[in-house]
């Protein structure tokens, strides 16, 4: 029962100790989102937040670590987006992709490096961005040459100390340390959101209230179901005797997951498609034909519906892109015929890489256009019924991100739980 192995979690000296690490770095990430830069005022943030959509998005995933102009106000988008950069180039540069898909675990953690190295730059670009936008805005004044560099230099910092914190608690086996900042971020907020939706709480809005509940369930079902969901193909070990024993001659099942690329294409999206807001409202205060066409820019990527188009291609196209980075039918492959496995009716070797690779496309495609559609319900129903709040509208990114996180920490822990059962006989 869930009651036994969480009481076997405690009782578990190694177990208990990870666990009780894993939350205490949760809580220095929230007291890191609420220590303010110094020499900068954030007054007039909040309502800036409140009022801008894509800023408000992006404050939701770091925890209100933006809205608070805290020393870790970038959140783990620095580091996201190097991950991304990087990945990227593995399609154009041969080396790039031999390091990552070769050269097995050193090779990874050389890619890791390279994308720890990419984040301080971009870290660096991006907290000048916003401390730019913010001063053009007219939220906070007196950004001094010494003020400007001294904050650039805590935000870069920051991103970093935050970075380096999801890898602590990705090596602790606990689950997947970024995404679990970005569920950590997200949770923190939701006492904040109930009780400003309590607040403002009005009897005529009870429907969309009850929608919204709805789709919720909705979501949480279907995330459920396309997390879980595996497509199993027959595999079959030939007969070899070593010695006086015989080993092989079984039949097992090679699972394919329906989305094996988890939350991931989630955050992938939602980082791309932060840059044109973001951009707009940099070139948004500049006079002329620049600062016009910024302001439509930022009106376009605002629109409900086309937000939520761009948002539905990116989710399927990134689902693609990390399960082809991540997933080698060709190597699998290998790994079969070096083990004596076949698959029946497909001869060993190229052959069972290119069915693999067939299977796998007819499964991914379903579940990139159900990730899809799960990711957008919240945008088609807040265009249908007009209900534009951006609580409703961020909902069903919230709720997909935090499912999926939640279930891929429990199956990470459970493996954990499962090791040490297995010692103990």
């Amino acid at each position: 029962m869930w009651y036994d192995k969480i009481l076997f979690l405690f009782k578990n000296k190694e177990l208990r100790n990870k666990f009780l690490f894993v939350i205490f770095l949760f809580v220095v990430f929230r007291l890191a989102a609420n220590i303010p830069i110094p020499g900068i005022g954030a007054e007039n943030l909040r309502k800036f937040f409140d009022q801008n959509q894509v800023f408000g998005l992006l404050n939701l995933f770091t925890g209100g670590a933006l809205s608070n102009f805290s020393v870790v106000l970038l959140g783990l988008g620095p580091y996201i987006t190097a991950t991304i950069i990087l990945q990227l180039l593995t399609m154009i540069f041969p080396a790039l992709e031999k390091m990552y898909k070769e050269e097995g675990e050193a090779g990874r953690q050389k890619f890791n490096q390279y994308s720890r190295l990419l984040t301080i730059p971009l870290a660096a670009f991006e907290g000048y961005g916003m401390l730019t936008v913010f001063s053009r805005q007219g939220i906070i004044s007196g950004l001094s040459l010494p003020v400007m560099l001294s904050a650039i230099a805590t935000i870069t910092a920051g991103a970093m100390f935050l970075m380096w914190i999801g890898e602590i608690i990705s090596e602790q086996g606990m689950g997947n340390g970024i995404s679990l900042l970005i569920f950590a971020g997200i949770v923190a907020r939701v006492p904040i959101s109930i009780f400003q939706t309590f607040i403002a709480f009005s009897a005529t809005q009870i429907p969309s209230y009850i929608a919204f509940a709805a789709l919720s369930i909705v979501i949480i079902a279907g995330v459920v179901l396309i997390t879980e969901a595996r497509r199993n193909i027959p595999v079959s070990y030939a007969k070899r005797v070593r010695g006086m024993k015989m080993y092989g001659g079984v039949s097992t099942y090679l699972p394919l997951s329906v989305n094996p690329a988890g939350v991931i294409p989630i955050i992938f999206a939602l980082s791309i498609l932060l840059f044109p807001g973001m951009i707009a409202s940099y070139f948004g205060t500049y006079s002329g034909m620049v600062g016009s066409v910024a302001s439509s820019v930022g009106a376009f990527f605002n629109n409900v519906w086309i937000h939520g188009v761009f948002y539905f291609l990116l989710v399927i196209i990134f689902t693609y892109f990390y399960t082809a980075v991540t997933f080698d039918p060709k190597t699998i492959s290998e790994n079969l015929q070096k083990m004596g496995g076949f698959i029946p009716g497909v001869r060993p070797g190229k052959s069972t890489a290119d069915f693999i690779k067939h299977i796998l496309n007819r499964v991914l495609f379903t579940g990139a256009i159900f990730l899809g559609l799960i990711a957008i319900l919240p945008s088609i129903v807040a265009g249908m019924t007009g209900v534009t709040g951006f609580t409703f509208l961020v909902g069903g990114t919230s709720l997909l991100i935090v499912v999926s996180v939640v279930l891929d920490t429990v199956r990470q822990i459970n493996s954990q739980l499962q090791m040490r059962e297995y010692e103990t006989f």
